[in-house]
């Protein structure tokens, strides 16, 4: 199952992200380690495109039944692309650290699993079951 964890620079996808992969017993991907990792920081569209097919094929070839992304997925062909299993917004800023990032997100409107508000109201053992729930 992919569950990705998307949204703004700094609200709190990756926080999330470390609290179920332990949860669900997944195999995580931060987008910040695999861009390291093939050095690659294009954020062009082109580069936000490639970014996206690359972790979904690095999702589709995973070891565990459970895999966690979390990446900003600014363009909705992004999302697309990626093809989550289980989509989780952290839609809890309203602007990030990057101009050019808070210009090109393009927020899901309806396209998402759960929808986190806040960082401090969720909590992490509920938000594990409700992805368990869907499979």
């Amino acid at each position: 199952m992919r569950i990705l964890i998307m949204g703004l620079p700094g609200s709190g996808k990756t926080t999330l992200a470390k609290a179920l992969v332990e949860r669900l017993e997944a195999e995580w991907f931060n987008a910040d380690e695999v861009r390291t990792i093939y050095d690659d920081w294009d954020f062009s569209t082109e580069g936000r495109i490639r970014q996206a097919r690359r972790l979904r094929f690095l999702a589709d070839n995973r070891t565990h039944k459970h895999v966690v992304v979390d990446f900003i997925a600014a363009l909705k062909e992004q999302r697309q692309i990626f093809k989550a299993d289980f989509t989780i917004w952290m839609d809890t800023i309203t602007e990030g650290r990057y101009d050019d990032t808070n210009k090109a997100f393009d927020p899901p409107l309806t396209e998402y699993n759960l929808r986190l508000i806040s960082v401090n109201k969720y909590n992490v053992n509920d938000v594990a079951q409700l992805i368990l729930d869907c499979e």
